[in-house]
């Protein structure tokens, strides 16, 4: 049976979009007007929830300091509200918070889940928290709320990023990153041509997708490199932008694992360099030369383009050497995700792809018995 929860709060004059209130409040109190809504995703992949897993070790060591007689714990935790709340000015500055309670907590815990699941085990005890909490129109505004106050902390930045498209009006730092996390997302669950798994389903590092194998920032910034100055851009103003990029990545990934099954399917960056972020980030230069110089679009006409990469000797995914030139060549796992070795790599791909079509027969014989006495003197 539903009941009523009452406080006496201060209100603070701040934006003219929410309320917001502060009170104290017993850990028990607080669960019973608001609950932790963690992070996650259905089996269709639609999200749910803002909140990180809760960490076991920070919570112990709260609920160890809390257990003292002295223990004090002046942070406030905030906790929003789109309804089920009602709001009565009084005199002197103050406010009555009525909070009507249900089979489901009407509030969010935005900050301070740690501490609030600290004091849940600490029922016996007499403890309140300082509450500050705010009224927000809707759930995107909720959202929204949660992303700009845990930005400045140490929350994975995985969970922001997939945060980001259930949002708008947000600075444009976070905005700008916003079409290449959706578009991550979708690649990471929605499924290829005809229902068939894509190269990249399932296959991305998301904070709901931990088990993925390809980090979800490489992918992130192969589509925002390519959004500002590469093949997305010239879908930028069509009405279907994201289907047709969301094909477009889909594809090119879909030809790399096409033509290095052995480095791609079942391997992670730690046995393959083309699962790597430094591998991934690369071949997303690739893929704009393939794209403006030789016209490629589709998933065949990629494969086509760099089929030139499959050459005997030329990439090392899993194993060998990689010989960039005569002064510069690495074992196969020393390339890692820095600026310097992706600049490295991205480089001797480029210029491979670039080069395929101008090359002939002999050329490429050339090619081959060059690759083959620099590597004996690399061995």
């Amino acid at each position: 049976m539903p009941k009523t929860l009452t406080f006496k709060a201060i209100r603070a004059k701040q934006s003219d979009r929410h309320e917001v209130f502060s009170f104290a409040a017993s850990a028990k109190d607080v669960f019973e007007i608001a609950r932790i809504d963690r992070a996650g995703r259905n089996t269709q992949g639609e999200l749910f929830g803002f909140q990180r897993p809760q960490v076991s070790q920070h919570i112990h060591e709260i609920r160890d300091y809390l257990k003292k007689d002295d223990a004090v714990l002046p942070n406030s935790v905030v906790l929003a509200f789109v309804g089920g709340v009602k709001t009565k000015h009084l005199e002197d500055g103050l406010s009555e918070i009525q909070v009507e309670v249900g089979d489901e907590a009407p509030g969010l815990v935005v900050d301070g889940q740690q501490r609030l699941t600290a004091l849940q085990a600490l029922a016996d005890k007499d403890f309140q928290v300082f509450v500050s909490a705010m009224i927000c129109k809707d759930d995107e505004d909720l959202r929204r709320q949660f992303i700009l106050i845990n930005n400045t902390r140490p929350l994975p930045k995985e969970l922001i990023y997939e945060l980001l498209p259930t949002v708008t009006d947000l600075p444009h730092r976070m905005a700008s990153r916003s079409f290449a996390a959706n578009l991550t997302t979708l690649l990471n669950y929605a499924p290829g041509e005809e229902g068939a798994s894509s190269a990249l389903q399932g296959q991305i590092k998301q904070h709901t997708n931990p088990s993925g194998s390809i980090s979800s920032n490489a992918i992130q910034r192969v589509i925002m490199n390519s959004r500002s100055n590469g093949a997305l851009r010239d879908f930028a103003r069509d009405e279907d932008a994201a289907q047709k990029s969301l094909k477009m990545i889909g594809d090119f990934y879909g030809a790399v694992m096409d033509l290095f099954p052995e480095a791609w399917i079942g391997m992670g960056p730690r046995n393959s360099r083309l699962k790597h972020s430094v591998g991934i980030i690369a071949l997303g230069y690739a893929m704009e030369m393939a794209y403006a110089l030789h016209g490629a679009r589709t998933r065949e006409d990629f494969r086509d383009k760099l089929k030139c990469l499959t050459m005997d000797g030329l990439c090392a995914w899993t194993s060998g050497t990689w010989v960039f030139n005569r002064e510069e060549s690495r074992n196969w796992d020393r390339l890692q995700n820095t600026p310097p070795d992706i600049r490295l790599l991205s480089d001797y791909l480029v210029r491979l792809v670039r080069d395929q079509g101008v090359r002939s027969g002999s050329d490429l014989d050339q090619l081959r018995a060059s690759l083959n006495e620099q590597l004996s003197l690399v061995n």
